[in-house]
C-alpha cells in the first residue's frame, strides 16, 4: 500500500485549455497519487473547474496529455472518463429537473433484467448507499421540487453508484450545512481508506487542511505550487492563492437603528405538492442599519421563506412589508422597484440568464429605467458602461468582459456578478441567501466589506446562510429556524456555534 501511495494513479502533464480571450489552463502539471486526497485551490476563475472538466472529458485541451497508471489515455467525453473509473461531482449540478432522483442517479448506468431496467434492484442499492453515507434523499421526488442541498447529495450518490475509483469533487460543500460538511469530511476519509483517489476543489481553507494530503494552488490559469498539507497553514495558502495578505477580521461599528426596513408577519407556506407546512407562523423585523442572520439546517423552511419575501412563492397566509408598504402579493419587479435586492440561493435558476451576455445580466434591475431606455428604446451604450463599471469594481473575471456569455464564467464570478448588480441597485432592503457560495477568500473578504458598507449606510439586510462563521461574523442579531418556525433569537456576542447548532437541531440549552 505504501508503495502505491507514492505512485500517481493520474498525471496531467502540460495541460493547456484556451477559451476566447482567456487562457484558462496554462501548461499545468498535476498528479494524483493512489489513495490520496489532493486539494485544488485558487481564486474564482483561476482554472480549477476547467482543469477538472478536462480530466472528466467535458473539455478537450489544446495541449497536454493525461496518464493513468503511467499509460497515456484519451478522454474525449464523460463516458470515456467513466470507462477509466473517473467520476465527478460538479459545482453546478448536471441533473434533469423533470426526472426523479432515482432516474437521475440511474441515467446512463441503468441495471438491466433482460430488456427491462431493474428499478427495484437499483432502488435498494441507492437507498443502501444513502444510508451508508448519511446522504438523506427523497428517491421519488423530482429534482425541480427538492432543495439545492438535496440536489448536491444526488450528485454525490450518482458517483458512488457508478463505483468510480478516481473521484472529483468540485466545491461539494458549497451548499451543505456544518453538520453535513462534517459528515462529508468523514465520507472522504472513508473513501480514501477504501483506496479511492480524490481530487477536491474547495475555497474553504479549513476543509482543505482537515482532509487533504497535498494541495496544488492555481493563480490566473497557472500552477504556483504543490504543498504537503501538513507543512502549510491557511494564511500561507490564502497568500499564495491571491498573492497578498488576507484579513480574516471585519470592522463592524455600532450604529443606531434607523427604523424598520423589512417586516414579516405571521408568514406561512404550505407546499402544494406535499400539502406539508414548510413555513409556519414566522414573524420578525429587520431594522435599517442592521444585519439579521438566519441560520438553520437545510430543508427547514429558509429557502421557501426567502422565495416568499422575494415574490417567487405566494404565501398561504401572512404579510410582508418593505419600508411599511405591504408587498405580500406584488410582483418581483414591483418589489425590486420599491427597494428590495435579492441575492438568490440558486444563481442559475433565479439569478442569471445564462445564455445572455454579461452586460445584460448586470442591467436586469435597471433596463426599464432612464437612462437605460428612452421611450422604450434600449440605450445599449449605457448598459455597457454600467456593466464595465461593475466588472471593474467587483473584479468579475471573464474572457470578453461585458460581452462574455454569462454561462462561460466560473461559478464564483457568476456569483460576483449577481452581488454587483444587487448592491448597485441601491435597494433599502437586501435579501442575501448563501451570499458567498463558491467564492474564494479574497472575494469573500471584499464582499463582506461591501455588505457591511451597505449596513453602515442604513440598509436592512436579511442574510440566510449555512456558514455559521459568516453568520457569527456579520450578524447583529441571529435568528434560528427549525421545522418552519423561528425557534431562537440570539446575540452573536453572547452565543456560540455550539449553541446555535443545538437550536438548529431542535434542541434547547439547559
Amino acid at each position: 500500500m505504501n508503495q502505491k501511495l507514492q505512485n500517481p494513479i493520474i498525471e496531467m502533464i502540460g495541460i493547456t485549455k484556451i477559451f476566447p480571450g482567456v487562457i484558462a489552463n496554462d501548461q499545468i502539471n498535476l498528479s494524483l497519487n493512489f489513495g490520496e486526497i489532493h486539494a485544488l485551490l485558487g481564486e474564482n476563475g483561476a482554472g480549477k473547474s476547467t482543469l477538472m472538466s478536462v480530466l472528466f472529458g467535458l473539455y478537450i485541451p489544446e495541449n497536454g496529455q493525461i496518464k493513468k497508471n503511467g499509460q497515456v489515455i484519451q478522454i474525449k467525453n464523460p463516458n470515456d472518463a467513466n470507462h477509466y473509473g473517473i467520476g465527478m461531482v460538479h459545482q453546478h449540478f448536471k441533473l434533469v429537473d423533470v426526472f426523479s432522483v432515482l432516474d437521475n442517479i440511474l441515467l446512463g448506468a441503468e441495471p438491466m433484467r433482460g430488456v427491462v431496467i431493474d428499478r427495484q434492484r437499483a432502488r435498494k442499492e441507492i437507498l443502501s448507499l444513502s444510508n451508508q453515507y448519511k446522504l438523506a434523499i427523497d428517491i421519488d421526488a423530482k429534482i425541480e421540487d427538492i432543495s439545492v442541498g438535496m440536489q448536491q447529495r444526488v450528485e454525490i450518490l450518482k458517483m458512488l453508484y457508478r463505483k468510480n475509483d478516481i473521484l472529483i469533487f468540485d466545491e461539494p460543500t458549497a451548499v451543505l450545512t456544518p453538520q453535513e460538511i462534517e459528515e462529508l469530511m468523514k465520507i472522504l476519509k472513508n473513501l480514501k481508506a477504501e483506496g479511492k483517489s480524490i481530487l477536491f476543489i474547495s475555497h474553504k481553507l479549513n476543509e482543505i487542511m482537515a482532509v487533504s494530503d497535498r494541495v496544488t494552488v492555481l493563480r490566473k490559469g497557472k500552477s504556483v505550487g504543490t504543498l504537503n498539507t501538513n507543512e502549510t497553514n491557511p494564511r500561507a495558502l490564502s497568500n499564495l492563492m491571491v498573492g497578498r495578505e488576507i484579513s480574516f477580521e471585519v470592522d463592524k461599528p455600532a450604529i443606531k437603528s434607523q427604523g424598520i426596513g423589512l417586516s414579516v408577519r405571521q408568514m406561512s407556506y404550505v407546499s402544494p405538492r406535499t400539502k406539508k407546512s414548510i413555513v409556519n407562523q414566522v414573524s420578525f423585523d429587520v431594522n435599517r442599519g442592521e444585519i439579521v442572520g438566519l441560520a438553520g439546517i437545510e430543508g427547514n423552511g429558509q429557502s421557501e421563506l426567502a422565495y416568499l419575501i422575494a415574490g417567487i412563492l405566494k404565501p398561504s397566509q401572512g404579510q410582508i412589508l418593505i419600508k411599511n408598504q405591504d408587498v405580500t402579493y406584488l410582483s418581483v419587479r414591483k418589489r425590486n422597484d420599491l427597494g428590495l435586492a435579492h441575492i438568490p440561493e440558486d444563481r442559475h435558476k433565479y439569478g442569471l440568464i445564462l445564455d445572455a451576455p454579461l452586460y445584460q445580466n448586470l442591467t436586469l434591475k435597471k433596463y426599464h429605467l432612464d437612462p437605460f431606455q428612452k421611450r422604450g428604446i434600449i440605450q445599449k451604450k449605457k448598459w455597457l458602461d454600467l456593466a464595465s463599471h461593475l466588472i471593474n469594481r467587483f473584479d468579475v473575471r471573464s474572457g470578453k468582459g461585458a460581452q462574455s456569455l454569462t454561462r462561460s464564467l466560473s461559478g464564483g464570478n457568476q456569483q460576483k456578478a449577481i452581488i454587483a448588480r444587487e448592491i448597485d441597485s441601491n435597494a433599502d432592503v437586501m435579501l442575501a441567501v448563501q451570499l458567498t457560495r463558491g467564492l474564494d477568500v479574497g472575494a469573500i473578504e471584499y464582499i463582506h466589506s461591501q455588505i457591511l458598507a451597505q449596513r453602515n449606510e442604513g440598509k436592512a439586510i436579511l442574510m440566510i446562510s449555512l456558514e455559521l462563521e459568516e453568520i457569527m461574523k456579520l450578524s447583529d442579531r441571529i435568528l434560528v429556524m427549525y421545522e418552519g418556525r423561528i425557534v431562537a433569537e440570539l446575540n452573536p456576542k453572547k452565543t456560540t456555534k455550539e449553541m446555535i447548532g443545538l437550536y438548529m437541531a431542535g434542541g434547547k440549552p439547559s
